[in-house]
């Protein structure tokens, strides 16, 4: 009884830790089930953009890839969190932006802020030329800001002319008793030279010829300019110098043509320079251009400043007020300010950093086009809107976190944009002319190839051949506007840059001029199109991090701004059929 009692209690042990046995099995498959899951994308450390369903090696730069963390937060594709003590060490600090231009409803005013520089007044500005012909022996002035005042001694000169009137005065006082109209006449001529009395008088009591004559100044001011120098000929009314007079100057400011209907002549405007901060003056709005700058959108308009001790300098940085007064009709500029430390600068492209929910540390990059500068502050075109928080302080550590997460930053904008390919327009145009392109589109290639092989001497030879085709390209088969309007800037782009490869010896020099030579040829290629398929590919770590594009024929990344030492760092980016 007591054996029979004993094999139970083994079996039960048995089937008890049989089953214990089967459940961690069990366990351990649906965890291993679950980690499986978890991973459904991979990406790449360095390579942050790579989103793969499979592990494998980088396509880019060959490293194995890592597990990439699905987005279990519900945020947009673009949006990225940042824990809260990750802000705290990085001292992350936010603002909300608002208009500069501020309203007080108790006054019922508004105040639009400007920003402008100081020029000289046109209006004072002079030219002194020669009086007479001849050659500068001496020059008195010889550098860009001395002061020259007016009857000074500025040049001393060797005039052939002055000689012979000279010889012909000498004649006329010998007969001046039998002929004073003929003495009057020759002594009138050299008068009108600008011949000082003084000197006059001296040939009459010596009647030696003067070889050598003096030039004096006819203007007060500060040199500008200077046209001329010791031993060169010049003829009566030759600009010598220009000269700014700066007692009065001009404020001259930048406004937005969403602001210009706001501004009248005759209002006033209470103007800073940064030279003397603590320093107001008043002035009036006395000239607004008809000329709206189209790069810029904005319209200058400008004060006339009485300059005391010629305390303001041209070049010199101003902020200018304006008080508005409100009006029905009357809506202010929806330009925001922010601080220039939340600006990231990516080649041609301004970015910053918005938080997007106001109660988590939840950010997104946001594109800006900014405007004028004004203090420490920059003004945002596009881009922000009223109350959007922006980063203001630790705006690259907030990039690096983005990029780190695979989201869209100042590196890797492109990216993480929809990789739609580009439906590109191409012009009709004469089958002779793209026959031609294509022939120099082909050298290009060839160019492209040679920096994969970082060979400078090769890109010296490709360069040579690609000028002598560009210069068969005939323009006359292009007949229509649209194609000459994006043929000919291109093709001066072009030119220019293959003359700098061709006289450049440099390697790294010469992928630097690769850069512009390539966004030419972009431009070029999408709008004519070639024999083949074009594959614009773009590496983001060319140009000093900035990011670099160029062309090719082949899929495969053959990166020609870094070659052997990054040979497949980069991704197509636009394919041009």
């Amino acid at each position: 009884m007591k054996k029979t009692i004993t094999i139970l209690a083994i079996l039960l042990v048995g089937i008890l830790i049989g089953k214990f046995a089967l459940s961690n099995t069990k366990n351990a498959s649906e965890n291993n089930h679950k980690t499986e899951k978890k991973i459904a994308h991979w990406t790449c450390s360095m390579h942050p953009e790579i989103d793969l369903l499979e592990f494998g090696p980088c396509p880019k730069c060959g490293m194995d890839l890592i597990p990439k963390e699905d987005n279990a937060d519900g945020l947009d594709p673009n949006e990225f969190k940042l824990s809260k003590n990750a802000m705290a060490l990085a001292n992350i600090e936010t603002m909300v932006v608002g208009n500069p231009n501020k309203s007080d409803d108790k006054n019922n005013e508004s105040k639009l802020s400007l920003s402008g520089k100081i020029k000289a007044n046109e209006k004072a500005t002079s030219v002194q030329t020669a009086h007479f012909g001849g050659r500068l022996e001496s020059l008195k002035y010889r550098s860009v800001g001395e002061y020259v005042k007016k009857g000074s001694l500025i040049a001393s000169v060797y005039s052939p002319e002055l000689v012979t009137a000279q010889n012909e005065f000498v004649e006329a006082l010998n007969i001046k008793n039998e002929q004073p109209e003929l003495y009057k006449a020759v002594r009138n001529k050299l008068k009108n030279w600008k011949i000082s009395e003084q000197q006059i008088l001296e040939i009459e009591q010596t009647k030696k010829v003067i070889t050598n004559f003096s030039m004096y100044a006819n203007v007060s001011g500060y040199i500008d300019e200077i046209m001329v120098q010791e031993g060169n000929h010049v003829n009566e009314g030759t600009p010598l110098f220009k000269v700014s007079n700066l007692g009065s100057v001009w404020a001259v400011f930048d406004v937005y043509e969403n602001d210009i209907k706001n501004i009248k002549r005759g209002q006033k405007i209470t103007i800073k320079a940064n030279a003397y901060p603590d320093k107001e003056i008043k002035a009036r709005i006395s000239y607004i251009d008809p000329n709206l700058n189209a790069a810029t959108r904005t319209i200058p308009v400008r004060a006339t400043i009485i300059n005391k001790g010629n305390r303001l300098k041209p070049g010199m940085l101003l902020l200018g007020e304006i008080t508005l007064k409100k009006a029905a009709n009357t809506t202010l500029s929806s330009v925001v300010e922010i601080p220039k430390s939340a600006v990231l600068w990516t080649g041609k492209r301004s970015v910053v950093y918005v938080k997007t929910n106001p109660d988590e540390p939840i950010f997104e990059l946001r594109e800006v086009t900014l405007g004028n500068a004004i203090g420490t502050n920059y003004q945002v075109i596009k881009g922000l809107e009223n109350n959007d928080e922006v980063v203001v302080n630790g705006t690259f550590t907030v990039d690096a976190a983005a990029q780190l997460q695979g989201k869209r930053s100042m590196m890797n904008k492109k990216k993480q944009e929809t990789r739609e390919k580009k439906k590109d327009e191409k012009l009709d145009v004469n089958p002779k002319f793209k026959k031609q392109l294509d022939v120099v589109f082909q050298d290009y290639i060839n160019l492209k190839d040679a920096f994969v092989l970082t060979d400078a001497k090769k890109v010296n030879e490709t360069a040579k051949q690609m000028v002598k085709n560009l210069k068969k390209v005939k323009i006359t088969l292009l007949k229509k506007p649209k194609a000459h309007e994006i043929w000919m800037p291109n093709a001066k782009i072009i030119k220019a840059d293959l003359q700098r490869l061709v006289s450049e010896s440099d390697i790294e020099k010469q992928r630097a001029t690769f850069i512009s030579l390539s966004n030419a040829m972009t431009n070029v290629i999408a709008s004519f199109g070639t024999n083949k398929e074009v594959y614009v590919q773009h590496c983001p770590m060319a140009n000093d991090n900035k990011g670099a594009d160029w062309l090719s024929f082949d899929k495969a990344i053959k990166n020609p701004y870094f070659g052997d030492k990054m040979l497949s760092c980069g991704s197509v980016e636009q394919i041009i059929k």
